[in-house]
């Protein structure tokens, strides 16, 4: 368990301090305070050199076009275009059916091709997805970085 300030200071105002966001009388208090605490010190300098090095570091921006989510390549473009259209057809075709099952009682088949339909375009969906990751992942030059 880290050390607390044996005064029971709020160690939360240091960062205040730092970052020069506190009201006066409690910027002043935490001066005063670090003049006579020893511990204190030592975190408030502590906390100070490491502002410093997160404030110094440069972060390598990747180019745009690395966060593209657009299809990567012919066949996943074409499945993608393919699975929307499909999807489409069958939300237009399902709403139909609801339409109609409103009037009317049919049987089962209808509704196993509706079914099959629609998870036939959400897979197409999801495999033109899959295949852009795969094919991304060969190169990804992030791809150690946790998010």
């Amino acid at each position: 368990m880290p050390e607390t300030c044996p005064r029971g200071f709020d160690e939360t105002l240091l960062s205040g301090a730092i970052d020069r966001e506190l009201v006066q009388a409690a910027a002043q208090k935490v001066r005063i305070h670090l003049e006579d605490c020893a511990h204190c010190r030592a975190l408030y300098k502590e906390l100070t050199e490491l502002r410093e090095v997160a404030m110094s570091t440069t972060i390598h921006q990747p180019p745009d076009d690395q966060w593209r989510e657009a299809p990567r390549g012919g066949v996943s473009k074409a499945g993608r275009i393919v699975g929307w259209l499909l999807a489409v057809a069958w939300l237009v075709i399902i709403t139909a059916f609801g339409l109609y099952q409103g009037w009317q009682n049919t049987d089962g088949a209808f509704e196993k091709f509706l079914g099959f339909g629609g998870l036939g375009a959400v897979a197409l969906l999801l495999g033109s997805v899959a295949l852009d990751r795969w094919r991304t992942a060969k190169t990804d030059p992030y791809r150690g970085v946790e998010k």
